[in-house]
């Protein structure tokens, strides 16, 4: 008897709808290609010069160091595992300077991802050695909160005291904020963010010292000055991209060398701007469940960076230190685009993958910092965390109220001035 063929299902049109909102953020694609080699696949060339390359690099090295066979050994795994993430992985929603960028952050982050589950199933002796064959000169590290004080002598406030406030580290703060400002788009929930980071240092300051400051240093320098200045000048920065006109010509249509030139450091900046808006009058609850989970993780992102520190001992300066913000710093552009398009786009069903990745990261990070840190977590006052929790739903619901009143009032405003006219 033979069998009868089964006719393909017809995609309906929200399905068909689906997909393409999805792959918006996830796998964006570039349009108007000028320059054809720079996207076109060269997979077979790329895997001849890879394949050449190892066995020049394996028969032609010296051997003999156990130690050094294991630090190129293990260059070269992330260096192939970077290319196939090249190859195999999706762009994410940004396409400059080169889908290839994003495609080997995401590698990045996955290798980040897989790293962190690899390090919460060691022991605290394994961990330590581990971080003494990566720099042996962590043996010797101590923790800043051991050799500094905080918040000492806060009623003496003179100038030579706050100009010593001004150092690398405060430029680093203002600067992480003008890129924070242009991720998230938003004055509101920016300073909603900056406002609940600083009182969850007060919260966490009986488990990291360091988070301990005088009120003039937390509210003056580091809210008012170091936040809102990096807050302006990244919203100023969106403002200015907002008001652009997108036309882009092909560099072979350019034929000045410095309009070339010109062209080419362009390819670094957006391709377009999207206008953000995170709160709406009338946001469902789950949109705003979806705001008050982003806050949450931002905080908990926040807090790793400290806690990683004061754990595993090793100073903001240290390379283990500055290059994870790196990387979670670069890895939040797409993150924070897709969770927007997922928060806002009732086309859109699911979170992006580098998002998803991000989130997990995240997690795992806390996860080892309780771990590795259970005599200092044993100190937890749970009080201070319920309070944190609290703080931050009330400081939301607060910003949603004013948010809606404002709406409201400029609504009605508006329809009198019209009535009148």
């Amino acid at each position: 008897m033979a069998a009868t063929a089964t006719p393909p299902r017809t995609l309906r049109k929200d399905e068909v709808n689906y997909g393409l909102h999805f792959r918006m953020i996830n796998e964006q694609q570039v349009d108007d290609i000028s320059m054809d080699f720079f996207y076109k696949p060269h997979t077979i060339t790329l895997l001849t010069f890879t394949v050449l390359s190892l066995m020049y690099f394996a028969f032609t090295r010296d051997d003999d160091n156990s130690d050094n066979n294991l630090r190129v050994g293990l260059l070269v795994v992330v260096s192939f595992f970077l290319v196939i993430s090249v190859l195999a992985f999706p762009n994410g929603p940004f396409t400059r300077p080169h889908p290839a960028v994003w495609r080997v952050v995401f590698g990045l982050s996955v290798m980040y991802f897989l790293f962190l589950v690899f390090l919460i199933f060691l022991n605290w002796d394994q961990v330590k050695l581990l971080m003494y064959w990566v720099d042996p000169n962590l043996r010797n590290a101590t923790r800043e909160a051991d050799i500094m004080e905080y918040a000492v002598n806060c009623t003496v406030i003179t100038w030579e005291r706050i100009l010593s406030h001004f150092d690398i580290f405060a430029f680093g703060h203002f600067a992480g904020w003008a890129m924070k400002a242009l991720l998230i788009r938003s004055y509101g929930l920016c300073w909603t963010i900056s406002i609940t980071w600083e009182l969850t240092e007060l919260f966490f300051m009986h488990l990291l010292p360091n988070f301990a400051e005088c009120w003039w240093d937390q509210v003056i320098l580091d809210i008012l000055l170091c936040n809102g200045g990096g807050i302006w000048l990244g919203m100023t920065a969106c403002r200015f991209l907002e008001m652009r006109t997108y036309r882009w010509a092909s560099i072979k249509e350019i034929h000045s060398t410095t309009g070339k030139i010109k062209r080419a450091v362009l390819q670094f900046t957006p391709a377009s701007w999207t206008y953000v808006r995170w709160f709406d009058p009338k946001s469902s609850f789950q949109r705003l469940a979806g705001i008050y989970l982003f806050m949450i993780l931002w905080q908990l992102t926040e807090l790793n960076t400290f806690f990683l520190k004061h754990i595993f001992v090793f100073q903001a300066s240290h390379p283990l230190s500055w290059c994870r913000i790196l990387l979670v710093g670069v890895i939040t552009a797409p993150t924070v685009r897709q969770y927007y398009a997922y928060l806002t786009d009732t086309q859109c069903k699911r979170v992006g993958t580098q998002c998803w990745v991000f989130g997990a990261i995240a997690f795992l990070e806390a996860l080892a910092c309780v771990k590795f840190g259970h005599d200092l977590f044993s100190k937890t006052q749970i009080r201070y965390v319920l309070l944190w929790l609290t703080m931050m739903t009330a400081v939301l619901s607060t910003h949603v109220v004013l948010f809606q009143t404002t709406s409201q009032v400029s609504l009605i405003t508006g329809t009198l001035v019209t009535s009148l006219l």
